[in-house]
């Protein structure tokens, strides 16, 4: 068994590295006892953040910004920072690094990831990326680990914020029934939005000044695990440099989950900060391991169906500031 999966591993990385990242549209492209990066009532995170009462370990405070339309030439690529569309991103607490396995079966229970064996030389399984979550998946971990830490919710499914009532199975490839309603004022753990992303790879630079292809650099060697120096692996987060805003691997290493449907018709100056109104695919950002680097740059688009699973798909979490 594990000869064949590492056999399936080879090929579907070939396959990749020949595909690249697919031009950044539609849906469907395509016990280790170390100690955790995170810990905090089971799922919080040590490191860049402060650890300040108001801010959960392994966080950091991200003051927010107003985007009037007016600068979008100077926003280097950006597809999402475009003329004529005002966008505000709020105040928000973001954890530095990408939810790793240990915090994700920390707090559902199980750890449905692909690598789960074979780190790199020095680093731990615990610390890795979670992977092979769906969308799906990831807003049921933020329910739950909001619960478990004595914050509101931010998701409901037809009014109902216990997931227990969503009648969802996760990790098994199928999709949450009803209407998901996402509330910004709670403040609880959700994914961020796609132009908050954005914001926070390009280091909360909205000017036309040391604007950088990746999230901290142009130079994407010591910055992002990408397939050039992955060795078809993901890593254990927090290893590469991190951007302006104390935050890692926002480019490479695994996708990130957003908020946003993918507006197959493109972003307008009209559409909403939070994206599309409905779509068939949700946006995920930041290339991976097993993408060059042409796909982990800053302003590069990409989506997938929300009940897909792939072993390049993560995310991390970010909460309104509610003191």
């Amino acid at each position: 068994m594990k000869k064949m999966k590492m056999a399936f591993l080879a090929l579907a990385t070939l396959a990749l590295l020949a595909t690249g990242c697919g031009g950044g549209g539609g849906g469907g492209s395509d016990d280790d006892d170390a100690t955790p990066v995170a810990e905090n009532g089971g799922a919080g995170g040590s490191g860049g953040g402060s650890t300040s009462p108001s801010i959960p370990e392994g966080f950091v405070l991200v003051p927010g910004d107003t985007f009037d339309g007016t600068t979008a030439a100077a926003i280097t690529g950006s597809s999402v920072f475009i003329s004529g569309r005002t966008i505000t991103i709020p105040d928000l607490l973001v954890c530095d690094h990408e939810v790793t396995q240990a915090e994700y079966q920390s707090v559902m229970g199980s750890n449905p990831s692909y690598f789960t064996d074979n780190p790199a030389n020095g680093e731990t399984q615990a610390n890795r990326p979670v992977e092979m979550v769906s969308w799906y998946d990831a807003i049921m971990y933020c329910n739950r680990r909001s619960d478990g830490e004595g914050r509101t919710p931010c998701y409901k499914v037809n009014g109902n914020a216990d997931t227990d009532q969503w009648g969802y199975t996760p990790h098994a490839g199928n999709s949450i029934s009803g209407t998901i309603f996402c509330d910004f004022n709670a403040n609880g753990y959700r994914l961020p939005t796609e132009a908050e992303w954005e914001y926070l790879a390009r280091g909360g630079n909205l000017t036309n000044t040391n604007q950088t292809t990746y999230s901290g650099t142009s130079d994407i060697g010591n910055l992002a695990w990408y397939t050039t120096n992955s060795g078809s692996k993901t890593h254990e987060v927090k290893k590469k440099t991190k951007n302006s805003l104390d935050l890692y691997d926002m480019s490479g290493n695994v996708w990130e989950w957003c908020w946003d449907w993918y507006d197959t018709n493109g972003i307008t100056a009209s559409t909403p900060s939070t994206g599309a109104a409905s779509g068939s695919s949700r946006v995920r950002r930041g290339g991976g391991w097993s993408y060059d680097a042409s796909c982990c740059t800053v302003s590069l688009r990409y989506s997938d169906y929300p009940f897909n699973r792939f072993y390049y798909d993560g995310f991390r979490v970010v909460c309104s500031r509610s003191e």
